[in-house]
């Protein structure tokens, strides 16, 4: 009997870690939906996790990172290696759900029972990842994932955003990506762990790796002192072809054995760890005081703000009062 709805959230986490694919992709719907379900799925999945590694890849649109996931997956795959990837879509504007297009770009892979791909929408929200995507990978690991890719969709914060989930950060950018450069790609420039430039049988790789050395070199001058010491290697790499692909996951495997002997792996999950628990906090507080906050009077003050009668804090204190 495959696992489906009406089974409880119990009867589907023994099924998944017998290998129930179906059953797993059930209790990926319940932390994507939210509310009791998920929070019924993260406490079966909080002791059994603490074992897998996740790598992130980000970058702008275009750059070519679900095909380079793709290459990655296939190189695991050839070293013997499962893996799971998160692929982080915007939601589509129809229906809510995940745009499927990086599980179509993935698709040699659909039939391997060695690889579980699964689309995630971040719902609207630039800021996408929020709560879904730890609890997504908490249960994966759970689930005895070893290696997890999260995938980002690339647009705005989420380009930035994956380096809080993720262990090791590769940024991906394609050549010429150096010279159009601008302060709002800063945050890139901070979170890469590796850089790889995809596309590398296009003119400029060259040039790109230059512009992105002298922006690492400049912000290593800047760096407060105790900073990671870490040099971020940037490796060339063609997607559609493999190449470079090995030399990118050497680096990936070697930024985890850097930071696990120096002890910031495990200081980055411990702030991720404070990170989500306050986050769920500050949703529960909100979803308590629209509960004991009349509807009518909760839009009053949310109209209110908007038209400057009242400051936010004042409007937040009245809505918080019933709970605090």
């Amino acid at each position: 009997m495959s696992a489906a709805s009406g089974r409880s959230a119990t009867e589907l986490f023994a099924a998944a870690r017998a290998g129930d694919r179906t059953a797993k992709a059930r209790l990926l719907s319940l932390v994507e939906r939210g509310g009791e379900g998920a929070r019924e799925v993260g406490r079966l999945a909080a002791p059994e996790a603490g074992h897998a590694y996740v790598i992130g890849l980000t970058g702008a649109p275009g750059a070519g990172k679900s095909t380079l996931t793709s290459a990655i997956i296939r190189h695991l795959r050839s070293l013997g290696e499962e893996v799971a990837v998160l692929a982080i879509d915007p939601s589509s504007p129809f229906t809510g759900g995940a745009i499927l297009g990086d599980r179509v770009r993935m698709q040699d892979h659909a039939t391997d029972p060695g690889v579980f791909i699964r689309s995630m929408a971040t719902r609207g929200h630039l800021g996408g990842l929020s709560l879904a995507t730890p609890e997504a990978i908490r249960l994966l690991d759970a689930l005895g994932h070893r290696w997890i890719l999260v995938e980002t969709v690339g647009v705005g914060q989420v380009e930035v955003e994956i380096a809080g989930k993720a262990d090791t950060t590769v940024v991906v950018v394609n050549p010429g990506w150096g010279d159009s450069v601008q302060a709002s790609k800063a945050g890139l420039m901070e979170v890469a762990d590796v850089f790889a430039i995809n596309k590398a049988d296009r003119p400029g790789v060259d040039e790109t790796r230059r512009d992105l050395q002298q922006m690492l070199e400049m912000a290593a001058e800047t760096a407060p002192a105790g900073s990671e010491d870490w040099t971020v290697p940037i490796i060339p790499t063609v997607g559609t072809d493999g190449s470079g692909v090995a030399e990118l996951w050497a680096a990936i495997v070697a930024h985890r054995d850097h930071i696990t002997a120096s002890g910031v792996l495990e200081r980055r999950r411990r702030f991720r760890l404070g990170e989500e628990l306050r986050e769920i906090v500050a949703r529960r507080l909100e979803q308590r005081a629209r509960e004991l906050c009349s509807g009518e009077r909760w839009d009053e003050l949310t109209a209110a703000v908007l038209n400057r009668t009242i400051d936010p804090w004042s409007a937040a204190d009245e809505m918080l009062d019933p709970v605090l």
